[in-house]
């Protein structure tokens, strides 16, 4: 896959995409698959609120809550240039846009988790929503409670690979 950077001229201001989402935090589903988003991962770094986000797949079978304006921004450009003749980027294309839900938050904070997306990731009555920087997850209980336990044992050793300095 081809680098995204503004070297590209894309036009990109990367400092710009600066959310700091980050935490964790559990809550309920109501009946009607809405999930509240935190009060801070519904505001950027500059504390501007966020009205739009976009809801889709993302990896070990969480889902990823992207802002729209970097969605629009960061992420289709990325899809844009993948070559359709690779069935590899044909897959990740399909599964990222045929299953993304538009989502502006209600007056409450939730927003509307489609039945497909529900199911993908397990969600039942309640949600782990992780900040991750530049986008939310969102896992079911018991996935992010396995994955965790596995996630534990690697840090470490992950940390150290990747040369993380504190």
């Amino acid at each position: 896959m081809p680098e995204f950077d503004d070297k590209q001229g894309s036009g990109v201001d990367f400092s710009r995409w600066s959310f700091g989402f980050n935490g964790q935090y559990r809550h309920s589903l109501d009946e009607k698959g809405r999930l509240s988003v935190p009060a801070n991962f519904r505001r950027d770094a500059a504390g501007n609120a966020i009205g739009r986000f976009k809801l889709t797949v993302g990896f070990e079978r969480c889902l990823f809550l992207f802002p729209t304006e970097y969605w629009q921004a960061v992420v289709e450009p990325q899809l844009l240039e993948l070559p359709i003749m690779e069935r590899e980027a044909r897959l990740v294309t399909r599964m990222l846009l045929s299953r993304a839900a538009d989502c502006e938050p209600d007056r409450q904070g939730r927003v509307m988790v489609p039945a497909p997306l529900r199911e993908y990731a397990g969600l039942g009555g309640e949600g782990i929503i992780n900040g991750m920087f530049n986008r939310v997850e969102i896992w079911s209980v018991d996935r992010w409670l396995a994955y965790e336990a596995e996630a534990v044992a690697a840090f470490e050793d992950m940390a150290a690979r990747y040369r993380i300095k504190f």
